[in-house]
């Protein structure tokens, strides 16, 4: 693993976090729910960002993991998304596995009851997730892209339309359809970390090689083959 043992992972503040991702991410773009920012440091310099917060549609994934808690309010504040992850080239290799490895600890060890963590790969413009395989965490979803849309060279998410900014100018994701905004090419993968012990997936676990046979392999934003 070389020089990634010697990162070091703690909170930052979440404008020094914005800030970050907002330069390093492909995306450009950050997460408003991001609520829980951790920054890898290494020779005291910020090189990573990981940033945690509650899933646009909470509700209908707080279901994909069973636990001790019964009932939809008692899950409420049992999980996280990992729903920004942005390093740069100071790095080495193997940062962002052992990254994220050290943040979850941190989470288990503070925040005890969170009990799992949900996080998505892009697919269309990143990768299918190596990252997260490599951490640890199951896929439990591989879905064809309808989600991301480009239009006159914006790649806009079609839960982003709900937000006034949009809703304002009376734009939908039906009404950028119109106008001839086309979903991007690619997948969706969905990836689960269960950190408590006594909970369990109420999704089936998918074997990674289903990936490569349904064509949906991405490294770098280039297909895999």
């Amino acid at each position: 693993m070389g020089r990634a043992k010697e990162i070091k992972v703690k909170v930052i503040d979440s404008k020094v976090a914005i800030e970050f991702v907002k330069k390093h991410h492909y995306s450009g773009k950050v997460v408003n729910n991001s609520v829980l920012h951790f920054g890898a440091f290494l020779d005291g310099k910020l090189g990573g960002v990981m940033q945690y917060g509650n899933p646009i549609d909470k509700r209908n994934v707080l279901n994909l993991v069973e636990t001790e808690n019964k009932g939809f309010n008692a899950k409420w504040n049992e999980m996280l998304e990992l729903n920004r992850m942005a390093f740069s080239p100071i790095l080495p290799k193997n940062s962002e596995s052992r990254c994220i490895a050290v943040s979850l600890r941190l989470i288990k060890k503070n925040a005890p009851h969170v009990k799992w963590i949900l996080s998505f790969a892009d697919g269309t413009q990143c990768g299918d997730g190596t990252i997260y395989r490599a951490s640890g965490f199951k896929l439990t979803s591989i879905k064809k892209n309808t989600t991301l849309l480009e239009y006159r060279g914006q790649i806009i998410a079609d839960k982003t339309l709900n937000n006034p900014n949009y809703k304002n100018k009376g734009l939908s994701a039906g009404k950028l359809k119109q106008m001839g905004a086309k979903p991007l090419q690619g997948f969706q993968l969905r990836y689960i970390y269960v950190i408590d012990k006594a909970a369990k997936l109420a999704v089936p676990s998918i074997p990674f090689e289903k990936i490569k046979e349904l064509g949906a392999g991405m490294y770098r934003g280039q297909p895999r083959a």
